[in-house]
């Protein structure tokens, strides 16, 4: 392991948090770590076409309040190495590896769409590895309409380039001015950082996770059932790129999940309620795990 070693202390804001990266298997990842040195660690996954400044620094900052919190490039995205997988599954397998690299023996996952779909393989793959997740604005392999985000996406992101605006206005929100207006705010944040700031995502990788996500969408369903963590699930109720009803899908195959949805909100509902999911995000989090009953003899 090659790990960059940068300074980091318990008050750095994820505006101000210093790149490093680590080698994994001759591939470079690139990422961000704030928060405590002690706690389980967050681990981060963003969603399609995102790099390290496409997080909420107000989600990340909020949960380094309290605990470690790492987010990172996948393969071949922003300033990582390597080329972007065209699985999910291999995406998984990375993030399991990376995670390994840094030392951790065990972690809370937060996915974010295509994040959440690396959530869940992640889980399924080393369960032991996995305290808690987080699932926002994502669905389960074979879920409704996720084969076809990039049929309802390009239309959205070939608006955004016409009106030049962030295709994200059309993508993540809802067209009621509460939607416009969160819009606003969110990708106001995005923009907070100013140096040190990710490459962007090539083209190249961009079209190969969306690869991914339409194998994803095909694929057979996984069991679920086999998935014992707690898991929050929070989304929009109105989200189009991954529909609403996956999360209410999730949420009953999972047999330890809570279900959370945002009124008026789309993809980003986690983004325009972010006080409200990082209040519910953090007591999730926190939350002790309830004890067995004791066995009785027979």
């Amino acid at each position: 392991m090659n790990v960059t070693q940068l300074s980091q202390t318990s008050s750095l804001k994820w505006n101000d948090a210093p790149s490093k990266s680590v080698e994994v298997a001759g591939t470079k990842f690139v990422y961000r770590r704030l928060g405590p040195k002690d706690g389980v660690p967050v681990i981060m996954l963003n969603h399609w076409g995102a790099v390290l400044d496409n997080f909420d620094p107000r989600i990340i900052d909020g949960l380094a309040a309290t605990r470690p919190v790492i987010a990172f490039n996948y393969r071949g995205v922003g300033a990582s190495g390597g080329e972007a997988p065209l699985t999910v599954a291999e995406m998984a397998r990375d993030a399991i590896a990376f995670i390994r690299a840094l030392g951790f023996q065990e972690v809370d996952l937060l996915g974010f769409s295509l994040g959440g779909f690396v959530a869940q393989d992640i889980v399924l793959k080393e369960p032991g590895l996995i305290r808690k997740v987080i699932l926002a604005g994502t669905g389960p392999a074979g879920g409704e309409g996720i084969a076809k985000v990039g049929l309802v996406s390009w239309p959205l992101i070939l608006k955004g380039m016409l009106t030049f605006r962030d295709p994200k206005i059309y993508l993540f929100f809802t067209s009621t001015a509460t939607g416009r207006r969160a819009a606003k705010d969110f990708l106001t944040r995005l923009k907070e950082r100013t140096a040190d700031r990710d490459k962007p995502i090539t083209m190249g990788a961009f079209l190969r996770q969306l690869k991914a996500i339409k194998a994803w969408g095909a694929q057979a369903q996984q069991d679920l059932s086999e998935i014992r963590k707690p898991v929050l699930v929070a989304n929009g109720d109105r989200d189009r790129m991954v529909p609403s009803s996956n999360s209410v899908d999730l949420a009953r195959r999972l047999p330890n999940a809570e279900l959370i949805l945002y009124e008026d909100s789309g993809h980003g509902g986690v983004f325009q309620y972010h006080e409200a999911f990082l209040r519910k995000a953090l007591e999730f989090l926190a939350r002790q795990a309830p004890t067995p009953p004791a066995a009785h003899p027979e």
